[in-house]
């Protein structure tokens, strides 16, 4: 059922200072930075030859990485995302195993305009795990 790591998310205090880590000390591809106020966060992808990685700011006050950030004030790995062929098929079939889907257990559309679901971390050795439709 799993796919491949579609992306490592990290979320940062500063976005165009770690944009500028990952493109100019390390001679990364970086995007445009791109608000998604549906999950009240700005993001940036750094592309690497085998996966991405996710920079994350909060964006908005009911950002639900703000307390995030607050707890883990220079910034941290938030989650992992892998990908699946089929997120109904998936959500049920973790759902089955007693995977913890949250929210309300609907996809949402991610940054990639995606279907989207997160794990709960308590599932998944202490990490949130986001899979994505591909």
């Amino acid at each position: 059922m799993i796919g491949k790591l579609n992306h490592v998310a990290i979320v940062v205090p500063d976005l165009e200072q770690a944009s500028a880590v990952y493109r100019d000390t390390l001679g990364a591809t970086v995007s445009n930075p791109q608000d998604l106020p549906d999950h009240g966060v700005t993001t940036v992808f750094v592309e690497l030859p085998n996966t991405k990685i996710e920079l994350l700011h909060p964006l908005g006050e009911n950002s639900p990485i703000a307390k995030f950030l607050e707890k883990n004030t220079s910034g941290g790995m938030h989650h992992v995302c892998y990908e699946v062929e089929d997120i109904i098929a998936a959500r049920d079939h973790l759902k089955a195993q007693g995977a913890r889907v949250l929210g309300n257990g609907e996809p949402r559309t991610g940054a990639h305009g995606k279907p989207v679901l997160f794990l709960h971390p308590k599932d998944f050795c202490g990490t949130l795990v986001e899979i994505e439709e591909v």
